[in-house]
């Protein structure tokens, strides 16, 4: 007796009706789409409405700051008006960030806040020192658009500036002249002086007149200035900087223009550290797109690496800047001085020199 081969095993107990029935996947039932319930969907809605009208909403306090700030100086009221004119750069300041935060960043906002920092900064600044300083006389109103038309050019710059995506990743740490903001309050540092000293030279037509064009060329130029965007508190200085809080709340709630003088003194003085670390940066591509923190740590890496060799370069670009000459002996070069120890006896005879 033969076994049949499994497979003829297999077919021999099967029926048509044992197999299962499948429909072709194109005859299934679709399944149901969820669809938002009306007042959720009108819930989204005025939640992305909220989202935009709030950013938008501080700018225009900003104007409306700003402006108020030039009225009350007709009437006399300059401490009004200049504490308007730190509401309307606070508002200003908050506004993107609030955008950004809240995920509201339009190209309209964008707009909104370049007119609105053109009005604040621009023309609110040189109307006030106008009016309270120069009133009536005819180079002062000149200055004064010199300065309000500088503003604007300044901030035309800086949009076609946002537009260019080939720029080096270091660039976002530094703005190209000084930023609308911080120049109008530089440039009402002749109304803080007359308020905190009274009337002197100070506040003379030449030299209100004159420092309006100094900042509006600071403006204007291509000067590097720190931007605060990209600035981050290490949490070894909060103490510290928390200290300097509280001196210039103190500073504010009892001498006001004492604290703006010296605001404006320390911006004007880092100008010059700002420059000194973008050229640097400039200069080592491998760098471009490390975080600032982390340029920093490696600039100090550099520095501790080779301390005695920058010191006897500048030391011989100094003598050779007077035009000094050693003595005796003919100078070795200056990887062989490097190399020397510092506890070694440099004072050898003039033989010993020049071999």
């Amino acid at each position: 007796m033969t076994t049949p081969r499994r497979s003829e095993r297999s077919t021999s107990h099967r029926t048509p009706t044992t197999h299962p029935t499948r429909r072709p996947r194109s005859a299934q039932a679709p399944r149901p789409v969820s669809r938002p319930s009306p007042d959720r969907a009108r819930f989204s809605k005025q939640a992305a409405a909220g989202r935009l009208f709030v950013p938008s909403a501080l700018t225009i306090l900003a104007i409306c700051a700003g402006l108020t700030a030039v009225r009350v100086t007709g009437t006399g009221d300059i401490n009004a008006a200049m504490g308007l004119v730190v509401a309307a750069a606070l508002l200003d300041g908050i506004d993107g960030r609030v955008a950004r935060m809240m995920g509201a960043t339009t190209r309209m906002g964008a707009e909104i806040d370049s007119l609105a920092d053109a009005i604040n900064f621009g023309v609110v600044p040189a109307l006030i020192v106008y009016l309270h300083l120069m009133s009536d006389q005819d180079l002062g109103w000149m200055l004064a658009l010199i300065y309000c038309c500088a503003i604007v050019l300044r901030l035309a710059r800086f949009n076609t500036l946002l537009d260019d995506d080939g720029a080096p990743g270091y660039t976002r740490d530094f703005f190209v002249g000084v930023p609308a903001p911080a120049a109008a309050i530089i440039a009402l540092l002749p109304i803080g002086l007359s308020q905190q000293f009274g009337n002197g030279w100070w506040t003379s037509v030449p030299v209100v007149g004159g420092w309006l064009v100094f900042v509006a060329l600071l403006a204007v130029s291509r000067v590097p200035t720190a931007s605060l965007k990209t600035a981050s508190v290490p949490p070894r200085a909060l103490a510290g900087l928390l200290i300097v809080v509280a001196i210039g709340a103190a500073l504010l709630l009892t001498f006001p223009y004492v604290l703006m003088m010296i605001a404006i003194g320390g911006y004007l003085l880092h100008i010059p550290f700002a420059w000194r670390n973008k050229r640097w940066v400039a200069e080592r591509p491998e760098h471009w797109e490390d975080h600032p923190s982390e340029r920093r740590a490696q600039r100090r890496a550099i520095n501790r690496s080779q301390p005695r060799r920058r010191r006897l370069a500048t030391a011989a670009k100094s003598q050779a800047r007077l035009g000094l000459r050693r003595p005796t002996g003919i100078s070795a070069p200056a990887e062989q001085r490097a190399e020397v120890p510092s506890d070694t006896v440099t004072d050898l005879p003039s033989e010993e020199a020049g071999r």
